[in-house]
C-alpha cells in the first residue's frame, strides 16, 4: 500500500467514525481530496486506491493538472475550492465539475456564460461567511437567500449547496457551534423552496465537528498528501 493509500484509508476511517459517532448514514459524508501543490502522479496514486473527487485552490495549476491527467477524465471529478478572479471565469468554466466558491453574482453569471455547451451543468455551491471573519471570502448570511436564487434561475449552473471555512476554534464545542450556523442557514434556504443536498465544511482538523454538525462534504488535503511546499505552486 502506498502512503496515499494508507492515509486515504485512515482519513475515510475518520469520516465513518464521525459519521458513526453523529448517528448518521455510512456514506452520507464525501471526502475531497485537496490535491493543490501536488502534482499528477499524486492524483494517480490516490485514484488507484480509490479516490475520484479532487479539490483544487489554484486555477492554472489545477488546468495543467487536469490537462495532464485527460487520459482519466470521465473518472474523475474535479472541484474547484479556491478563490475566483473575473479573468479567471472562463478556464474554470472549461474545465472543473464543482465550483464551491461563488460568493458574487458576477462570477456566477461569468461560469453560466462561459460553460461549454457540451458539458454537463457547472455544479456551484455559495461560499458563506458564516462566522463575519474580516478578512474572509463569502457572502454574509443574511444575503445568501438571494444570492441563492439569483444562481438557481442562471442556466448552464446547477445550485447544489452552501460552503463555508471558518475560522479555527478553539475545541470541538465551539467548532460544532460555527458549522451549526452554516447546517441552520442550510436548511433554511431549503424551507425556502431551494433543493439543495451539499454542505461543504470541514478539513482536517475540524472534519469530526463539522460532521457532527451535518456536512455532506469534507475537504482534506495534507492529510492524505503530506506537507506541502507553496514554493513552486503556480497560482
Amino acid at each position: 500500500m502506498t502512503m496515499i493509500a494508507d492515509n486515504l484509508h485512515q482519513v475515510q476511517a475518520r469520516i465513518d467514525a464521525g459519521v458513526a459517532a453523529a448517528g448518521r448514514v455510512l456514506g452520507s459524508v464525501q471526502l475531497l481530496a485537496v490535491s493543490k501543490t501536488f502534482g499528477p502522479d499524486a492524483v494517480r496514486d490516490a485514484f488507484a486506491a480509490g479516490q475520484h473527487a479532487f479539490g483544487e485552490n489554484y486555477i492554472q495549476e489545477a488546468v495543467d493538472k487536469i490537462t495532464a491527467l485527460a487520459d482519466l477524465r470521465s473518472q474523475l471529478q474535479w472541484h474547484c475550492i479556491g478563490p475566483i478572479q473575473s479573468n479567471k471565469t472562463r478556464p474554470v468554466a472549461e474545465h472543473f465539475d464543482w465550483v464551491h466558491t461563488v460568493d458574487r453574482l458576477k462570477i456566477a453569471q461569468r461560469l453560466s456564460d462561459q460553460r461549454p455547451a457540451d458539458m454537463a451543468p457547472l455544479q456551484v455551491c455559495i461560499q458563506v461567511n458564516v462566522d463575519g471573519g474580516p478578512t474572509k471570502s463569502g457572502v454574509a448570511p443574511e444575503e445568501a437567500l438571494a444570492l441563492a436564487r439569483a444562481v438557481a434561475a442562471l442556466p448552464r449552473l446547477q445550485l447544489r449547496g452552501l460552503m463555508c471555512i471558518p475560522e479555527p476554534a478553539p475545541n470541538f464545542e465551539a467548532a460544532c457551534a460555527v458549522f451549526a450556523r452554516a447546517r441552520a442557514l442550510f436548511d433554511s434556504l431549503n424551507a425556502q423552496g431551494l433543493a439543495l443536498d451539499t454542505l461543504s465544511m470541514g478539513m482536517s482538523a475540524d472534519l469530526e465537528a463539522a460532521i457532527h454538525s451535518g456536512s455532506t462534504l469534507v475537504r482534506v488535503g495534507s492529510a492524505i498528501f503530506g506537507a506541502r511546499d507553496y514554493g513552486t505552486t503556480a497560482h
